[in-house]
């Protein structure tokens, strides 16, 4: 069992693309489905499901390409166990100035950067994707 459940997230979709396989399967979990529905939200993965298996479920992510290129081409792992990373809406960082997506868990739920400075909350910064 992971240490570390959204790094072994991000490592299962990083190590899928590169791969060039068309899904990948995840142990789900409700900020893991949050964080999903913002990369499908951001068009960075087709589409994803849950699938039952009577323990936790699975997370079944399709994967996006765009003439054979991955539209993932970078995740990041932002704010870790050992050092946590909270921003406040003026500190909000920007991904490759603007062109990528930061998620954040703020006490409104999980949502991208915009998101964030747009409902003037802040959080914590748990990934990078670009």
């Amino acid at each position: 069992m992971p240490t570390d459940p959204i790094a072994d997230f991000l490592t299962r979709i990083r190590n899928a693309v590169k791969a060039r396989h068309r899904r990948v399967d995840i142990p789900a979990s409700g900020l893991k489905k949050a964080m999903a529905q913002i990369l499908l939200e951001e068009k960075y993965i087709a589409n994803f499901t849950v699938l039952e298996d009577g323990k936790q479920g699975i997370l079944r992510i399709n994967l996006k390409y765009n003439e054979g290129k991955p539209v993932i081409s970078g995740l990041r792992r932002v704010s870790k166990p050992g050092i946590r990373q909270y921003r406040r809406t003026a500190d909000m960082p920007r991904v490759m100035g603007g062109l990528g997506v930061a998620i954040v868990s703020t006490s409104r739920g999980v949502m991208t950067d915009t998101q964030a400075r747009k409902e003037n909350v802040g959080g914590e910064v748990l990934a990078f994707v670009w």
